[in-house]
Parts: structure tokens; C-alpha cells; sequence
């Protein structure tokens, strides 16, 4: 049998200056900080996997419509379980229902997060920095 990459969905949540993140529950990364997303199920969309995911592991709604495509991350070395593909959404959310749940073991809003010396897992610190150009990139052509 032909054998191919795993894939996942992350989704960075800017609020104004600040970065959702949970903490990883399991392995690999336990405890570390990590954007919110999965695996994308059997018949479910890369869009639709990641509102899921979203909501499962901080509470957080948004539309389908306001998800922006990140970009796909795909370095065969990114996840230490396996060569795992993941496309990154970017989005913003009033943060009224924030509440780890899932594999989330906490959520935290993360200010100044460009500053800090965060353990952030695999590589979602990238993710996080090509979103930020992203969403400031569209903001100023708007």
C-alpha cells in the first residue's frame, strides 16, 4: 500500500495584538503552547476542520467566511509522529467563549507574543509569523 502524508489544519486567532494559544495535553509537545487545529477527518473539508478544531479547543466560533487561507506547511521533518501536512487558516474572534477543551489543557490570549521567548511546538511559531504579515499585508491595502 502506498503510503502519504497525515493531514491537519491549524487556525492563529489574532485578537487586535494578541495570539490565541492552548497547551498541548499529549505528547508530542505535552505542556508546550500550540495553535488550535487537527486532524481533518474522512469527508470533511480542510475549512470546516478547522472551525471544528477551533471550537473544540478554545470555545471560539467563527465563520467559514472569514477563515484566510495561511498557507500549507509541509517540511517532511515538522512533526516528529510522522510526515504531517498541515494548512494554516488565520482569522480573527471576540473572545467571549474562550475555554480550553479537547487536547487543550489551557488557552491563553498571548499579548506581545513577538516579544516573548515562548516554547511554541512544531511550527507553529512560523505559521503564526507569516499569518501576522498576512493579515497586516491585507489590512493595509484595504
Amino acid at each position: 500500500m502506498h503510503k502519504t502524508p497525515l493531514l491537519t489544519v491549524d487556525c492563529v486567532v489574532f485578537n487586535n495584538d494578541s495570539v490565541v494559544l492552548i497547551h498541548r495535553g499529549f505528547e508530542p509537545f505535552k505542556n508546550w503552547y500550540a495553535l488550535p487545529g487537527g486532524f481533518v477527518n474522512i469527508g470533511e473539508s480542510v475549512e470546516m476542520a478547522c472551525l471544528r478544531e477551533l471550537k473544540e479547543e478554545t470555545g471560539l466560533e467563527v465563520k467559514f467566511q472569514s477563515l484566510k487561507l495561511i498557507g500549507v506547511y509541509s517540511k517532511q521533518d515538522r512533526d516528529p509522529r510522522s510526515h504531517i501536512v498541515s494548512i494554516a487558516f488565520v482569522c480573527e474572534s471576540n473572545l467571549d467563549n474562550l475555554k480550553a477543551g479537547d487536547d487543550a489543557v489551557a488557552v491563553e490570549v498571548i499579548d506581545d507574543w513577538m516579544n516573548k521567548d515562548l516554547k511554541i511546538a512544531f511550527d507553529h511559531n512560523k505559521i503564526i509569523k507569516d499569518a501576522w504579515i498576512l493579515n497586516n499585508m491585507t489590512k493595509a491595502t484595504i
